[in-house]
Parts: structure tokens; C-alpha cells; sequence
């Protein structure tokens, strides 16, 4: 049993480097974004698409831990 979940973490973790792969080598376009008067220089599109998901995945778990300890406080001990 312990082979075959290997096997199958093995799989998946396969299917999901070609999945970044694929996106990686689709989106290889240049563009420049504009915000709030910043200005990018011209990078691919996966560029920014795995920096917006990265920083969502920083700052997720940072907003469920203060939200977290808002909730324990109000609740009545």
C-alpha cells in the first residue's frame, strides 16, 4: 500500500510540473503592466501570472491566522 501511494504522489507531482511547464512555455509573450503609475519593463506573461500566485500564497495564510485570532477573541469564554 505504501508503494502505490508513492507511486501515485510520484504522478501527480509529474502531472502537475507539466501542467507548469505548459503554461510556462505558452505564455512567453512580453507585456508591461501599469498600476497606479508603476510601470513594469517588458517580462512574460507566466512571469506575473507565478508572482501574483505566489503572493496570494503568502498573504492567504497571513489573513486566515489574523482573521483566526479576531474570531477567538469575540467568541465568549
Amino acid at each position: 500500500m505504501r508503494g502505490i501511494k508513492r507511486v501515485f504522489l510520484v504522478l501527480v507531482v509529474l502531472l502537475v510540473v507539466l501542467a507548469v511547464l505548459a503554461f510556462v512555455l505558452e505564455n512567453q509573450q512580453g507585456v508591461a503592466l501599469s498600476f497606479l503609475g508603476w510601470t513594469t519593463g517588458q517580462w512574460p506573461v507566466a512571469v506575473f501570472v507565478t508572482l501574483a500566485l505566489i503572493a496570494g500564497m503568502l498573504i492567504g495564510p497571513v489573513l486566515v491566522v489574523l482573521v483566526g485570532r479576531k474570531v477567538r477573541r469575540k467568541q465568549p469564554a
